[in-house]
């Protein structure tokens, strides 16, 4: 389950994900939350998985990051996005590793203020 909207400021997208998570899923939240930046004029993302587990394995990560994000149309590579996750969960850590190695500008956290505002910086 999950739900996209923009944040009150119009500053970046948030997707909010609750159960379980892998790259299939997560790429149809990537283009409804893509398709509304679009829309918006936006291209930074909040994804909020406190709710949510990785449940993909390693190379299911490492393909997601390095060919679906890079090949899919209506995906924008030059998005900014922080992943929100619970402290202690760390099943998203691999994710942000393989998403940043191939040029995607991803990075966790586990505070969410410090998270918008990281995503409110110029």
């Amino acid at each position: 389950m999950y739900s996209i909207y923009p944040s009150e400021d119009k500053k970046f997208i948030i997707v909010k994900v609750v159960g379980e998570i892998n790259g299939k899923m997560a790429m149809q939240q990537n283009l409804e939350a893509h398709a509304l930046g679009t829309e918006l004029g936006i291209n930074r993302y909040l994804v909020d998985v406190t709710e949510a587990r990785n449940t993909d394995t390693i190379l299911d990560n490492y393909q997601f990051a390095h060919d679906d994000m890079k090949i899919t149309p209506g995906i924008d590579l030059s998005a900014r996005v922080v992943t929100l996750v619970s402290p202690g969960d760390h099943s998203h850590d691999f994710m942000e590793t393989v998403a940043r190695n191939s040029g995607l500008n991803v990075k966790i956290f586990t505070d969410r203020d410090l998270a918008e505002n990281y995503l409110r910086a110029e």
